[in-house]
């Protein structure tokens, strides 16, 4: 990918909190807030401040330091996919 097309995807990208109607539906709980740690860089923050790429056939999050995708998420049909391995962690509350 040359410089443009990494500056056009930039350009698509939202913060987290674009992603927290469908993070609700997936883990039935407000996860914006929720602390993660990029698996890449190591880079800690909250998922809302990850970069949310949505102009897909589902949602991407990125890590906003080293771009690494953290978490994939697609919906197909009467399921949900979810590849979370670019996170070391997730943390959900209870």
């Amino acid at each position: 990918m040359d410089e443009q097309d990494g500056d056009r995807n930039r350009e698509l990208m939202l913060d987290g909190n674009a992603a927290g109607g469908m993070l609700y539906d997936v883990f039935s709980a407000e996860m914006t807030g929720a602390p993660t740690e990029c698996a890449s860089c190591g880079r800690r923050g909250e998922i809302g401040s990850l970069l949310a790429f949505t102009q897909a056939p589902g949602l991407v999050l990125r890590c906003p330091s080293c771009e690494n995708a953290m978490v994939r998420i697609v919906r197909a049909g009467d399921v949900t996919y979810l590849d979370a391995r670019g996170a070391v962690y997730l943390r959900i509350a209870r």
